[in-house]
This record gives structure tokens, sequence and C-alpha cells, in this order.
């Protein structure tokens, strides 16, 4: 019995392996279609020299999962943005190849499509870029420029694949950036339970609707009106704006931000708007991940917002908060907890194809 028990084990791994190598499925090709609604517009831009393909897609995909773009080839970028978590990590910080801790929290990565301005200060400007950046930086992926391409090119299955997308099997830092941002591209999330009241699909309960309510108005004591004026920065259909604000989390900023790319002491603790698409499953909250829940972050915004000179306007610094009641905050969670977007979380077109494929072939 141990015997036909390795053989079968043997038969598996080769299996697997023979899997792994992406050889067992045909490569899609062809134009890749990105679907949205309408209600999220059509301002963005698709470099010309990048346009979006299924086979780019695919080899995106691949690179995105891709653990020999690390210096210790145990790190890829889905390490720190894992799709059950909408693409974040549920850690305060991350952590890369050298173990230390990164300086920021993972970003979620959905509907990049439309974001322009790239990481918590905006630093990059483009999902090509962008897409580099982890891959040199010594705390996260630590391959120095033009290694994660030789890398690649001594591998079996990659020199093929980039000549299907590139027309050359030349591999270079630029074609990964290019193959990656084209995945990262379809990451579109657009179909929560918000998006299906929205439609008339889905009847919110009394909680949920107080917490739209609360959600969209601003306060205005005068007129005896509650709320946290969340729209203001995370309104519209993808429920954020491009937009960078100081929320108030400390008096005296320890990051500078926005402030460090564009060197104006009005951006000093300024920070990229994050979209609240997934909210609920991109836990810990702020650019540094110091909030553990959507409890804690109401908590922030109620009562502990601290005063400063770059403070945004729309936040009652003077009052510590908008001063919500502990039913008023229940109902502001009810609300966010229908931005999860299931359909988004579990789309196998996202998931790890390796895995995907490992676990097909061993199926059978």
């Amino acid at each position: 019995m141990r015997a036909g028990t390795l053989a079968l084990l043997l038969v598996v791994l080769i299996a697997g392996a023979s899997a792994w190598t992406g050889t067992d499925e045909p490569v899609p090709t062809g134009p890749y279609t990105l679907q949205y609604p309408a209600s999220f517009g059509g301002r963005f831009t698709i470099p010309s020299n990048n346009p979006t393909t299924q086979e780019g897609v695919h080899l995106g995909r691949m690179l995105f999962y891709e653990p020999k773009l690390s210096s210790n080839q145990r790190v890829s970028c889905a390490s720190c943005h894992q799709q059950a978590r909408a693409f974040s990590d549920g850690r305060t910080l991350s952590v890369g190849v050298s173990g230390k801790l990164t300086q920021r929290n993972a970003m979620s990565l959905v509907n990049l499509l439309w974001v322009r301005q790239l990481f918590w200060d905006g630093r990059s400007n483009s999902l090509e870029e962008q897409a580099l950046v982890p891959l040199a930086h010594a705390d996260e992926m630590g391959l120095a420029p033009g290694n994660a391409a030789r890398v690649l090119q001594q591998t079996t299955q990659y020199p093929a694949l980039f000549k299907q997308v590139f027309g050359s099997d030349t591999i270079t830092d630029a074609r990964i950036g290019k193959a990656i941002a084209q995945f990262e591209r379809t990451l579109i999330s657009a179909n929560s339970r918000y998006d299906q009241h929205v439609q008339a699909h889905y009847t919110l309960t009394e909680a949920e609707q107080r917490g739209l309510h609360l959600f969209n108005s601003a306060p205005s004591p005068e007129r005896n009106i509650r709320g946290g004026n969340c729209a203001h920065c995370h309104g519209g259909p993808k429920l954020y704006q491009e937009l960078f604000h100081n929320n108030g989390l400390d008096q005296k900023t320890t990051d500078t931000g926005r402030q460090g790319v564009t060197g104006l002491a009005l951006d000093n603790g300024r920070f990229r708007v994050p979209t609240l698409r997934n909210i609920a499953l991109t836990a810990p909250y702020m650019h540094d991940g110091r909030l553990a829940t959507l409890e804690t972050v109401l908590d922030h915004y109620s009562e502990h917002i601290q005063a400063s000179p770059t403070l945004s306007h729309e936040l009652p610094g003077q009052t510590n908060g908008f001063r919500l009641t502990a039913v008023e905050k229940a109902d502001l969670v009810a609300f966010l907890q229908l931005f999860t977007d299931s359909n988004f979380v579990h789309n196998p077109q996202f998931a790890d194809p390796h895995v995907k494929n490992l676990i097909t072939t061993t199926n059978h």
C-alpha cells in the first residue's frame, strides 16, 4: 500500500509540475474587452504602446502570482495583494523579502483602470510604472533592475509567452511592468449589494437605509441634520475621489505623505483617498494600518480627529469629529458592508493560475 501511495503521489507531482508550466491549456489571444458599468465613465488612459489583450492579461496574471520575481523566490505581488481580501493583505504593514515591515499599508487593488495617481502618496502616474516599484524595493521583492528579467529569461515557459504578447522573446523589466499592468486593469469590482440596490435589484434594510443617509449627509446642526459627510471624499459610483486629504490622524505627522512628492507644505500629511469598494474585507485601515476595524475608523471620525494646519476643511477638527451615536455608527457599518463584491473576490479569472492548474490536474 505504501508503494502504491508513493507511486500515486509521484504521478500527482509530475502532473502538477506539468500544469505549473502553463502548457496544458492554450493561451487566449485577441483584444481584451474591459467590462464595467456606464456610470464608471470612460475617463481613463490605456497607453498606446500597451493595448490590453487576452494574451497580455494572461501573462500579467501569471507574473502577478510569480514568486520568481523576488530575490528569495518566495514573494509575489499576490503576497501583499490577496484576492480573498480584495487584493490587500490583512496586515498593518506588509513583510517582504528582508523580513522588515514596509512603510505603509498595502492598498487594495480594485478599479485601478480609473486611478491616475497611484500609491498612498500618488508618486506613480501609470500602472506600468507602479508595477515595477515593489520589484526593485529592497524590503518588498528585492530584485535590482534587470534581475527579474534575467530570471524569467532562463525559464522554459516565459520567453514564449513574452513573444506571444510583445512579438519578441526578449524579456525586459519594462515588458514585465506592461504585462502586470494589463492584468491589473481587469480588476474591476462593480457587483456588490450596493450596486444591486442602485439597479433596484436589492432592497436596503432599515439600518442600511439609515446608514446611506448618514453616508451622504453633511451635518447641519442648525437644521437638525445628522451625518458623517463620507460621500464628500468617497462618493460617486466608484466610491472614491481622485484627491489627497489629511484626515486628522495626527497633529504632527511622522509621514509627510503627498508632500514627499510635491514638496508643498500644504500637502503635509495628505494621502490618497482610497475606494470604499470591498472595504469590509480590507482591514486594517489608513495609510499605516493603525485602525483595525470599521468600528475604530468610525470612532476616529466621530471623536478623534486631530486638528492640524493641513487638516481637510471638510472635517470638524475643532470639535474632534462628527459626534456620531452608537446606533449611527452601527448603521454606517451596515451600509459599508454593502460594498463587498463577492463575485470579485471569487472570480476565477483573477485567481492564481498556477494553483488553479495544479488543482485541476491533481483532481483528475
